[in-house]
């Protein structure tokens, strides 16, 4: 791992405690940390020249489903609400095998790396044909990225009155087993760790009470975080309130779903209890905008989570629901929906790319991520604000305003994963050509 120093940047979005943006900074890089920011720094390792670029924290992704970027504009899901959408799905997810999720899952990470994120989340819930989580563990060490993958699973088919196919299904007692073979295979509880996993029941209508019971005594004995969907429709209160006779906020504090360790996807039906017991409780929520908006799910309240002290950060969510995986977009989404709700000055472009960053690290639990100071992880995304984007642009720090949607460096660990816009730890020509190959398999 070698050192570098990025000399005058021309501006450094931190994201620290104070919000400190520095123009004409150095930074200085070793061991995989941050260990120097200023203005002329010594020069040390290799040199960058930062002139040009912006430089924040790399961005997070706290929801995804990395293999579902081999169904991207499926025709029979593409104006579907989100169970029909699952239904469309399910029988071509079926098909897939261990090829089919490492492939996707390079793809998607991939996508993810380009458009500025370091770390990422993933919600893998389905195994069929001999797949497991191991297969995206190993997409993510060859792309480079800091990974946070989570073993999802489903127990309730259609037969016993579920949404997924049994073919998709599992036994709670394999699906327990096999989340503390992974959690002891592959999870590292140490600062700076490249990946940790987590335990992720898919949802309230794919498992029951006892495996989600089960999954948060599991996780909390194995130390590792929690991850589920919640209250993403109204279809999805309907059912809650249906088989569960209370709101999916009071079903997962129910069930021990609730925490510092505990972080759900979606949220856009939330009410005002919920979100304060989720401020209260210190549980996260993983925003997705453009998969609400794909799915026509609604806007979640995310105003209302900030103002409360909710945990918040950004996700792509899967590539079949959204259907891209370019988190800085989702980022600009973020921004946009808020001041559609609520006026243009109740989310400003730096607080929508605090919640890229920082926000998501800290729904993550990575408090060594997610801004830039000293003793930090060196994970960063650089930005050319000389690129047609960017061309008129007063404020660099309103990236999501006018600028690139795709990075011209990114650091991982101190390691560059883009140099120059390209990708530096695989053949992407070839990753496309093995999924669309795949791609054509399955529609066959």
């Amino acid at each position: 791992m070698t050192d570098l120093t990025i000399r005058q940047a021309r501006l450094v979005l931190t994201m620290d405690d104070a919000g400190a943006e520095l123009a004409d900074c150095d930074i200085q890089i070793s061991g995989g940390m941050i260990t120097a920011i200023g203005p002329d720094l010594p020069p040390k390792g290799e040199v960058m020249e930062g002139r040009q670029l912006l430089i924040t924290p790399g961005l997070v992704n706290t929801h995804h489903h990395l293999y579902q970027t081999l169904t991207r504009a499926v025709p029979g899901g593409q104006d579907a609400l989100l169970f029909g959408w699952l239904k469309t799905l399910y029988p071509i997810w079926s098909r897939f095998g261990p090829e089919e999720m490492r492939v996707s899952a390079l793809t998607g990470l991939a996508e993810l790396a380009l458009s500025g994120c370091t770390l990422t989340s993933d919600h893998l819930y389905l195994f069929p044909n001999g797949s497991r989580l191991d297969d995206t563990i190993d997409a993510a060490r060859d792309i480079g990225l800091r990974f946070h993958p989570t073993r999802g699973s489903m127990s309730i088919g259609e037969s016993a009155g579920g949404l997924p196919p049994d073919s998709l299904v599992e036994r709670e007692a394999d699906i327990l087993e096999d989340c503390i073979r992974v959690i002891d295979a592959h999870h590292d509880a140490s600062e700076g760790a490249m990946v940790r996993v987590g335990v992720a029941p898919c949802s309230p209508f794919s498992v029951g009470r006892d495996l989600m019971r089960e999954a948060a005594i599991l996780a909390r004995d194995k130390g590792v975080m929690l991850h589920t969907h919640l209250a993403e429709n109204d279809e999805d209160i309907a059912y809650s309130q249906e088989k569960f006779g209370c709101r999916p906020g009071q079903y997962a504090e129910n069930l021990g779903w609730t925490g510092d360790d505990v972080w759900h996807a979606h949220c856009v039906k939330l009410d005002g209890a919920e979100i304060d017991l989720f401020a209260k409780s210190r549980t996260g929520v993983a925003h997705c905008p453009c998969s609400n908006c794909r799915l026509g799910s609604g806007i979640a309240p995310i105003r209302a989570m900030r103002d409360a002290g909710v945990k918040v950060g950004l996700g792509v969510d899967g590539s079949a629901s959204n259907d891209a995986g370019n988190l800085v977009s989702e980022a600009r989404m973020a921004m946009l929906l808020q001041r559609v709700v609520h006026g243009a000055d109740k989310m400003s472009a730096r607080e929508a790319l605090w919640i890229a960053t920082r926000g998501g690290a800290e729904v993550l639990g990575r408090y060594d991520c997610g801004q830039i100071a000293v003793g930090k992880r060196a994970d960063l995304a650089l930005w050319d604000m000389a690129t047609i984007e960017a061309a008129g642009n007063w404020d660099p720090a309103a990236l999501l305003l006018g600028g690139p949607t795709r990075v011209r460096h990114l650091i991982v660990e101190g390691r560059q994963v883009v140099r120059d816009g390209h990708l530096t730890t695989i053949d992407l020509a070839q990753t496309i050509k093995a999924q669309n190959r795949l791609a054509l398999r399955l529609m066959s």
